[in-house]
Formats: structure tokens, sequence, C-alpha cells
């Protein structure tokens, strides 16, 4: 007769630890994100040669800058 019920209540605990394991990965995940985007900030040559790549600046230009960027 109380076995249905004893089944649900048995289980009800997984919830919780379910629910403490999505809050923790969520919390790592945002710690990880931001240690990512720190270390992506672009050097110099990056730029650079985006420039160059954007045809905002002549190659004569990106060479010369190179040099001094490269002292």
């Amino acid at each position: 007769m109380y076995g249905g019920h004893w089944w649900g209540m048995g289980f009800s605990w997984l919830t919780g630890v379910v629910f403490i394991v999505l809050i923790i990965w969520l919390i790592i995940r945002v710690v990880n994100q931001d240690a990512y985007h720190r270390n992506r900030s672009s050097t110099a040559m990056d730029i650079l040669k985006e420039r160059y790549a954007k045809g905002e600046i002549s190659k004569e230009e990106f060479e010369e800058k190179r040099k001094l960027i490269e002292q």
C-alpha cells in the first residue's frame, strides 16, 4: 500500500544532488569563461596584422611597424 509512496520519497534526494551539481557546473563555467577572455587580449602584432588584413595600412607601413614591434 505504501510502496509507491516510499519509492517517490526515496529518490527525492536525487533532485537536490542534481541541482547542486548544476550550480557547481555553472560556477565553474563562468569562472573559466572569464579567465579565457582575460587571456585573450590582443597583442600589438595581432592588431597590426588585423589592420593590414582590413586594408587600413599598406604593405610598406605594415613592414615598418612590424620591425618596430619586433625590436
